[in-house]
């Protein structure tokens, strides 16, 4: 009897089994524990108690959404423990994820409303968008690292945020397809306030940037409903330099 066909069949199966099983297991070892769950959610309240609350913010909003959203799933597994801690943390390509408090300053500063159309200048990791999500209609999100773009994008639509728009840009010019905006918040500096971002702005509108070389101011621009810009100095600040066209000269 020829049983070399039966044997095969079941080594087959059995190969195809313990594959499964070790995909399995893989997917369990990524995934964070109950455990991690736990710890990493004392973290976010300590981080919103004394990092945000216990400082200047004061917006409901802001301190509820940053609250629920997992910061630890925006920073590269190296990072996590580090997550909830107050200051930047590298998330490659020489960019870093901004620290909770200025995160929560600008967005602050920014006063989303329910309807408004966001612009997000520097995605990075994505979190900056995660939060105007929660408090925005629409937010459009542009990142000039091509791989940080993509991430952010795949990781952004992992999570469920459906009102994200991502794209790689230059920032620097906005996103003139989709404008007018309501709120436009910049995460890198440039040494002036692009034109462009401001010609963008709706009226009524509000755009927060830090400016700067060296010394870095992060500065509220509003809009006016008759068209006129106020700009208002709001607290000193450390961020990357912004990069494309910022950088050309004039």
């Amino acid at each position: 009897m020829n049983e070399s066909r039966p044997r095969s069949s079941v080594l087959t199966a059995i190969v195809a089994l313990l594959a499964v099983v070790a995909m399995v297991g893989m997917k369990l070892a990524m995934a964070p524990s109950q455990d991690d769950e736990a710890r990493f959610a004392r973290a976010r309240q300590k981080m919103v108690r004394h990092d945000l609350r216990g400082r200047d913010i004061t917006d409901a909003k802001v301190l509820e959404v940053m609250g629920r959203i997992p910061r630890e799933r925006f920073v590269p597994p190296s990072q996590k423990r580090k997550a909830y801690a107050d200051h930047p943390l590298p998330i490659g390509h020489k960019q870093t994820i901004s620290q909770p408090y200025i995160v929560a300053v600008m967005t602050q500063v920014a006063k989303p409303k329910p309807e408004s159309r966001a612009l997000d200048v520097g995605t990075g990791s994505g979190y900056q968008a995660a939060v105007l999500a929660k408090l925005c209609k629409e937010v459009y999100s542009i990142e000039i690292v091509k791989p940080l773009a993509e991430e952010a994008k795949k990781r952004l639509a992992e999570m469920g945020y459906d009102n994200v728009t991502v794209r790689c840009g230059d920032g620097y010019r906005g996103w003139p397809e989709k404008a007018p905006f309501d709120v436009i918040i910049v995460a890198a500096a440039p040494d002036h306030v692009p034109q462009p971002l401001i010609d963008q702005l709706a009226p009524g509108g509000r755009l927060v940037i830090p400016v700067g070389n060296a010394r870095q101011e992060l500065i509220l621009i509003e809009k006016q409903p008759d068209g006129t810009i106020r700009r208002t100095n709001v607290c000193g600040v450390r961020f990357v330099p912004m990069t494309g066209e910022a950088k050309e000269p004039k």
